[in-house]
């Protein structure tokens, strides 16, 4: 099925599969801050604040700085910030839509507070509001899911703290060199090669009818967690995930025993550059719990920095999951009960 082009496109008919494919336009989209009238440039903690998918590059620029950001960086997902937010906190906003209500609620609060605030979104609310409040703001291009715009809500994220002094643009660029290299990857899971040849066909394969797990390590946990966004909102498919050395402390125990069946598909998303006990822990549990789950799939991501790891598990999370979608029947692009649960809530 998956080698039939018409079947894809029946079932894809917004080709949201082209889309993510040719994600190397967000990766040279050049973002342009328009400056608000706080420009100050010393700070003692930044906040990120997002829900879902546009929280996902900020789950990445955690990641990406750890270990060597001057001050602390928190990511938010709900309707509150911390405590410790004040004047000398920069806030940036993030919603694609640029209306959802949590992160409307964390700007409210920003502005409360006296914090230095910033907001990046397609439009909406959120955009309307910086400009009202003369607070800086990056407006990305609108048109894809959130899931799918990663690689703009990451070059927002950067360039704004580019714009604020907390890193250089070094990242920023990162993701720019990355372009032609990551076009060359995504040709290979295209709809018009053949499964036989095609990783993200044959991930989708494995997939069907079973709830997928995907785990990662400390450097790249916000791949599984994208994975899991993934199948969720792309594949209309349960799925769940978890990181290392964590699940050794709880999760791990519960494969042990109930449920007896276990009708799941496990990915262990491994990288290179994470330190070799975290592929030892992978090893060791998966022989540890041979005949209690399933035996762990290895993806290895490709890439020899952080950045290309992260930007190379992000398209094929994508493309694999929308196979899934086309092998589940349904359409792999809309989120039918994410709109109707914001109607409802409104």
């Amino acid at each position: 099925m998956l080698d039939d082009l018409n079947v894809i496109k029946q079932r894809d008919p917004s080709d949201t599969l082209g889309g993510i494919l040719d994600i190397s336009k967000q990766a040279v989209y050049e973002i342009e801050v328009v400056p608000g009238d706080n420009q100050r440039r010393e700070f003692k903690n930044v906040v990120l604040a997002g829900m879902g998918g546009s929280a996902l590059a900020a789950d990445m620029i955690k990641v990406l700085t750890d270990g060597w950001l001057h001050i602390p960086l928190a990511v938010v997902k709900g309707y509150d910030l911390p405590g410790f937010v004040g004047e000398e906190t920069l806030v940036i906003t993030i919603s694609h839509s640029g209306n959802t209500e949590e992160t409307l609620s964390c700007y409210q609060q920003a502005l409360e507070k006296q914090a230095c605030l910033a907001a990046l979104s397609t439009g909406g609310s959120l955009i309307e509001r910086a400009k009202s409040d003369r607070a800086a703001y990056v407006e990305v291009p609108s048109g894809a899911q959130p899931r799918m715009s990663t690689v703009y809500h990451l070059r927002g994220l950067l360039k704004l703290l580019q714009h604020f002094w907390i890193i250089d643009g070094d990242l920023y660029q990162q993701v720019a060199d990355s372009a032609g290299w990551l076009r060359s990857e995504a040709a290979g899971w295209a709809a018009d090669v053949p499964e036989a040849h095609n990783y993200a066909k044959q991930i989708a394969k494995m997939v069907i009818g079973k709830t997928p797990e995907f785990f990662a390590g400390e450097l790249t946990w916000p791949l599984a967690y994208k994975w899991k966004i993934s199948w969720n909102e792309s594949a209309k498919n349960l799925a769940f995930s978890n990181q290392y050395p964590e699940f050794n402390h709880n999760e791990f125990i519960g494969w042990s025993s109930h449920p007896v069946e276990k009708p799941f598909a496990i990915f262990d998303l491994r990288s290179s550059l994470e330190r070799p006990r975290i592929r030892e822990r992978m090893e060791l549990s998966d022989r540890l719990l041979s005949g209690k789950r399933p035996k762990a799939y290895v993806v290895e991501l490709a890439g020899e920095t952080l950045m290309r790891q992260l930007l190379w598990g992000l398209v094929l999370a994508d493309a694999a999951s929308i196979y899934t979608a086309i092998l589940n029947g349904v359409n792999p692009g809309p989120v039918v009960l994410v709109e109707r649960l914001k109607q409802d809530l409104s």
